[in-house]
C-alpha cells in the first residue's frame, strides 16, 4: 500500500483552474520530486495534501485513509510534516524553542521527550551551534536548516519540501543535499518541489512533472528530463 495517494484531485479558484484531475501515489520510504514552470500548481498541490486549502473534488488518503476533509492540525498529527518556500519561523524563539514548539504541538510529545529529540535533530541538520540563536538573526543556509528541522520535530511520516534549495550557494546546496539524502535513508518519504535540478536528482528516484495544474509525466528522473515535450515545457527548449 503507498504511504500516500492523490486520486483525480481538483482545485478551482474562481474560473481558474489551479490543480486539475491530479492523481499520482508515493510509496513508502520514497523520495519523489515535484517540477514544472512558475504557475503550474506545485504549492497549490502542497496546500492541498497539508489540507491549508481543501480540495474541490477528488480524494487524498494517507496509509489507504481517507484524509481529504480533515483539518491542517489533524493531517500534521498524522504524520504529513512540510517546509515552507519562504522559511516562516518564529523570529522571536531561539532555533531550539522553534523546535520545541513544532515537537509539542506539531508532534504532540511529552516535554521531557520532545526536549531530547530537539536535540538530536539540531545535531542531524547542523544547527546545534546556533541552538540559542534567535531564528530571526539567522542567515539564508541556517533558516532553510531550521525549516527542514522544524517540519522533522512534528516527527512526520512524509515530509514535504517546498524548493529549499532556492537562494543557496552550490557548496550550501550540496550540503542540504547531504541532510535531506540523510533523512531519506532513515526512512522518511519524500516529496520535494524544487528548481535547482541537480540538487532533485541527486536524491529523489522518480520525477512528477506538473504543467497549468496537470500531471504531465511521470518517471525516473533520466527518462521524464530526455522527453522533448519536458524539456520544452519546463526548460524552454525548442522540441
Amino acid at each position: 500500500m503507498p504511504i500516500l495517494s492523490l486520486n483525480a484531485v481538483s482545485k478551482s479558484f474562481g474560473a481558474l483552474k489551479v490543480t486539475d484531475n491530479v492523481s499520482f501515489e508515493l510509496a513508502k520510504g520514497e523520495a519523489l520530486g515535484v517540477i514544472g514552470p512558475n504557475g503550474a500548481g506545485k504549492s497549490t498541490l502542497f496546500n492541498l495534501i497539508t489540507g491549508n486549502i481543501a480540495a474541490d473534488s477528488g480524494q487524498i488518503l494517507l496509509e489507504g485513509r481517507n484524509i481529504t476533509a480533515t483539518s491542517a492540525m489533524d493531517r500534521c498529527k498524522a504524520g504529513i510534516g512540510r517546509s515552507f518556500q519562504i522559511p516562516q519561523p518564529f523570529s522571536g524563539l531561539s532555533v531550539f524553542e522553534n523546535l520545541l514548539v513544532a515537537a509539542r504541538f506539531g508532534g504532540a510529545m511529552t516535554a521531557a521527550d520532545a526536549a531530547d529529540f530537539c536535540m538530536e535533530l539540531l545535531s542531524r541538520t547542523g544547527l546545534e551551534p546556533q541552538a540559542d540563536c534567535l531564528a530571526g538573526s539567522l542567515p539564508l543556509l541556517s533558516r532553510k536548516r531550521l525549516e527542514l528541522a522544524r517540519a522533522m520535530a512534528t516527527r512526520p511520516k512524509i515530509l514535504l519540501l517546498d524548493e529549499i534549495a532556492g537562494g543557496l550557494t552550490e557548496g550550501e546546496c550540496d550540503e542540504l543535499v547531504k541532510t535531506i539524502k540523510d533523512i531519506n535513508q532513515q526512512g522518511a518519504s519524500i516529496i520535494w518541489i524544487e528548481h535547482v535540478l541537480h540538487a532533485l536528482t541527486h536524491v529523489v528516484s522518480r520525477l512528477v512533472v506538473l504543467n497549468f495544474g496537470q500531471v504531465l509525466m511521470v518517471g525516473e528522473p533520466d527518462r521524464v528530463m530526455a522527453s522533448p515535450q519536458v524539456r520544452e515545457i519546463y526548460l524552454g527548449i525548442e522540441a
